[in-house]
């Protein structure tokens, strides 16, 4: 796999997924800006991807500030967190690596600002080894859950490509692999920007997984054929009592699950799981440009200009809905999140 985000050269570079699966190309941020413009834009997306990627920003941004006093510098360093919490406010990971980023500055203003700066290069890389890390545990973790045989539906990318390697959801899946089951892979294409005709289905061939691409919308027929053996989605968002905001269409796979008895996990690290946020109803859902939804690639129309469109980024899916959440210490049930990530 090429590495989703990385630290080279004082630069953070990102593998352009607005590209896939037409191009691997490489994207060169060098500035907080372009970090910004790459999460908004979805040429890094992924919960855990944009949290690593955020925190590379931050460490960026430091690189080229050239504040002597400790108190300037961070004045500066909360102005860069802030525009880069700006960018997209439902995945908390985002937020979970601006507050470590923050907590160093804090920790050490004691330091001068050479060695503040050096030390956040080092958090970030931290973060990315961590995410790393969870991601391989988690995969362990819900293996088990897959059967030597099994077909498993999964919605949007979840994979190595969300995160800094690896995967949640298709880690779950390419663990079982690893261990020598056979498992197949139904990806629902995830309109309007179709990450998982895009992304999941390019992330599985090259990795040898069998993959069978569907619509959205024959979800329910695969279902009710007998064909999905259990669901294993992603998370940008766990809320304390087990809400899970996902993309959008994610919701409608899940009532579908329950309606045919298929069982419906959610795989995220603990890094995702935010037990300050009471319920799904808390969790704020970004609403994207209408283009996306009206045109393919900004580019070819395929609906009337001038359609009023609605365009939220992504869903909650009730608790209720929910069979498992596997993350890298277990899988816990949703009545049971508050308790076992409690701060």
């Amino acid at each position: 796999m090429i590495p989703t985000v990385e630290w080279k050269e004082g630069s953070v570079w990102l593998l352009d997924q607005s590209r896939l699966p037409g191009r691997a190309e490489l994207l060169e941020c060098k500035d907080v800006a372009a970090v910004a413009s790459a999460i908004q834009e979805l040429k890094v997306r992924g919960a855990p991807a944009i949290g690593v990627t955020a925190a590379m920003g931050v460490a960026l941004g430091a690189q080229s500030l050239s504040a002597d006093d400790v108190s300037t510098f961070k004045r500066h360093i909360w102005a860069i967190c802030d525009q880069l919490a700006a960018t997209r406010p439902t995945a908390v990971n985002l937020f979970w690596a601006l507050t470590r980023m923050k907590k160093v500055v804090e920790e050490n203003r004691d330091c001068t600002v050479a060695e503040i700066q050096s030390r956040l290069v080092r958090e970030a890389l931290a973060i990315q080894r961590e995410d790393l890390a969870m991601c391989k545990a988690l995969g362990q973790q819900g293996a088990g859950l897959i059967k030597d045989g099994h077909s498993v539906l999964t919605h949007c990318n979840a994979g190595a490509l969300a995160t800094a390697g690896y995967g949640t959801a298709l880690g779950v899946v390419r663990a079982a692999s690893e261990q020598g089951k056979q498992v197949h892979v139904f990806a629902n294409e995830t309109r309007p920007v179709l990450q998982g005709a895009r992304l999941t289905a390019w992330e599985l061939m090259e990795d040898g997984i069998p993959v069978t691409l569907i619509t959205d919308s024959m979800a329910a027929v695969v279902m009710r054929q007998g064909k999905i053996d259990l669901c294993v989605v992603g998370a940008d968002r766990i809320a304390a009592n087990g809400d899970v905001a996902n993309k959008i269409g994610t919701y409608a796979v899940a009532v579908l699950a329950k309606a045919h008895n298929v069982p419906f996990y959610v795989a995220a690290p603990s890094s995702t799981i935010d037990v300050s946020t009471p319920s799904g109803s808390d969790i704020p859902i970004e609403e994207r440009p209408g283009h996306e939804v009206t045109t393919m690639n900004g580019e070819t129309w395929i609906a009337p200009k001038g359609v009023a469109v609605f365009n939220p980024a992504f869903d909650v899916t009730p608790a209720k809905y929910v069979t498992g959440i596997i993350t890298e210490q277990g899988v816990v049930s949703p009545e049971q999140v508050a308790d076992t990530f409690a701060n």
